[in-house]
């Protein structure tokens, strides 16, 4: 070892980048242990990211790979291979961002597409709306439960034949729906669709880790998020056009197409995005063929690499058993719940109250689509600057709990939005007002989710695809809940009440960022590093 890379290794040592330990010393000299036990891209929990390095540092810093500005740290440390994802081109990265962000758009739009088709087709087959309301029940539980299966078969055999095979068959129950000529084959099918569509939705985090730097993370995740919080209002926005000149099964023959397109991005431009940095490039397994790689068959040759199925499994469950975790879903399911039980009753307190027909509550669907924009563009600024701020008065250090500063902006919007919204609706007020204080808590969703996914991949970097599934769990479970009794809620203790106490939910939830703030750092050090077999 040279004297340059020895300082490598100690600079390392001490500036502790993250990703469950860094630098865990162990004995790699034995000729058949390829993966080095120094790996660059992880932290001690003790000491946090070492991000900026100024000038008393440069020279410490030799052998270490900086931004083009000179001073930002790269974490994870690329390889020196063409093959790893983390030297790819801006254009070839970003290309596979977008895909992967399209196809996250697809379970959410999809199922709010049924929630507006189920009045015609209660019609068709004789059935009470609240009947049909199974499928849709079916289909949102189905979105989180599916995303747990996905995170452990990608550990398993890989990201990218997980998203093709389950797009695939996403795409089929898709069509599917479109052509069901009963209730039964209907509901199997969009339960089946949920299932399968949430591939990227839930393991969208794996993309975004395996790709980007950590410099660049919580940008990408902003846009990856804002397909994801759009989708369930674009979905009700387009159905309403379509429902009201033409039949309901056009509008899933439309998501159908959606599913289509996105499949042929998949196939033509996605590649896999898992690397080993701690194989040395030689010894890297053979890529194959891009169809190998598609369909599996490179990635099942080099399973030996990766885990087993059985720690496939057990590092979903070992994840949620972290306490910054749980109680990170904990907070989402609290906070998001309302956004499933607002968007799949809507219709039933505005029609009423405004006498909106299918248009003009297609219309209403715009307020939130506006607020996830300027969530967006907000974001993309907020979560940087609160990182930036926070750097600068540390000399350079970063702790993951930092990103969770970004949820005392929202909470207020959302707590505000969620009081006037019941105000509206039970003392008939304006729907311009009704609009914006919707819009409020639209907005405020979206920072949080930036924030707090950012803030668990931050902190638990080789496990991007479980804390990604279980946070996507936690959303999807609380508005399977709410969307039982949001209506009947409503109609027993009246909307300024329901939606009071929705709002108490949020501003008691926010205790669990205060103690995440407070005793994060602790609860990651109590926890220990996962040391999975991989990332």
């Amino acid at each position: 070892m040279t004297e340059k890379q020895e300082s490598a290794e100690v600079f390392a040592d001490e500036a502790g980048m993250k990703a469950g330990s860094i630098g865990e010393k162990a004995a790699a000299e034995d000729g058949g242990l390829r993966r080095r036990a120094e790996k660059l891209h992880e932290f001690h929990e003790s000491e946090g990211y070492l991000i900026d390095i100024d000038s008393e540092d440069a020279s410490r810093a030799a052998g270490l790979k900086l931004a083009k500005d000179g001073r930002t740290v790269l974490i994870p440390q690329p390889s020196d291979d063409v093959n790893d994802p983390l030297n790819w081109s801006w254009a070839r990265k970003h290309l596979m961002l977008f895909i992967v962000a399209f196809v996250s758009f697809f379970p959410d739009y999809g199922s709010a597409t049924g929630a507006v088709t189920l009045i015609p087709q209660a019609a068709e087959w004789g059935m009470t709306p609240d009947y049909v309301n199974h499928s849709q029940a079916g289909n949102v539980f189905m979105l989180g439960a599916g995303g747990v299966v996905v995170v452990m078969l990608s550990a398993f055999f890989g990201r990218l034949p997980v998203v093709f095979w389950f797009l695939l068959i996403s795409t089929a129950t898709a069509a599917w729906c479109a052509g069901a000529t009963s209730f039964e084959s209907f509901m199997a099918a969009r339960i089946l669709n949920g299932f399968f569509s949430t591939v990227c939705q839930s393991g969208g985090l794996m993309f975004v880790k395996d790709i980007f730097f950590f410099h660049e993370q919580a940008r990408k995740i902003n846009i990856w998020a804002s397909f994801i919080i759009i989708s369930p209002y674009m979905g009700p926005l387009l159905t309403a056009f379509i429902t009201d000149k033409l039949r309901w099964p056009v509008a899933f023959w439309v998501f159908f197409a959606m599913n289509a397109l996105g499949l042929v991005l998949v196939v033509c431009f996605l590649d896999e995005t898992y690397y080993d940095r701690s194989i040395p490039a030689a010894e890297q397994p053979p890529r194959g063929s891009r169809v190998a790689r598609l369909v599996g068959v490179s990635q099942w040759r080099s399973r030996h690499l990766r885990n087993t199925f059985t720690q496939a499994c057990w590092r979903t469950i070992r994840v949620l058993l972290l306490p910054t975790v749980a109680l990170s879903c904990l907070f989402y399911a609290l906070t998001f719940a309302w956004v499933v039980g607002i968007n799949t009753t809507l219709s039933l307190f505005v029609t009423p109250l405004y006498g909106f027909g299918p248009k003009q509550i297609g219309f209403f669907y715009f307020t939130p689509v506006v607020a996830v924009i300027l969530a967006e563009a907000a974001g993309h600024w907020l979560h940087d600057a609160l990182a930036k701020q926070y750097i600068r008065r540390h000399k350079g250090h970063f702790e993951p709990e930092v990103r969770l500063r970004a949820v005392f902006f929202s909470a207020p919007l959302m707590i505000v939005g969620l009081v006037l919204l019941g105000q509206c609706f039970e003392n008939a007020w304006h729907y311009m007002v009704t609009s914006v204080c919707w819009g409020l808590y639209v907005f405020g969703i979206m920072i949080a989710t930036v924030a707090l996914n950012s803030y668990c991949l931050d902190s638990y970097p080789e496990a991007s695809g479980e804390v990604s599934a279980w946070l996507n769990f936690s959303r999807t479970i609380g508005g399977f809940i709410i969307s039982y009794f949001q209506v009947s809620w409503a109609e027993a203790q009246g909307t300024k009440a329901s939606f009071g106490i929705q709002a108490a939910v949020c501003g008691a939830a926010l205790v669990l960022i205060v103690v995440l703030l407070w005793r994060g750092k602790s609860m990651r050090i109590w926890a220990g590093p996962l040391n999975f077999a991989t990332t």
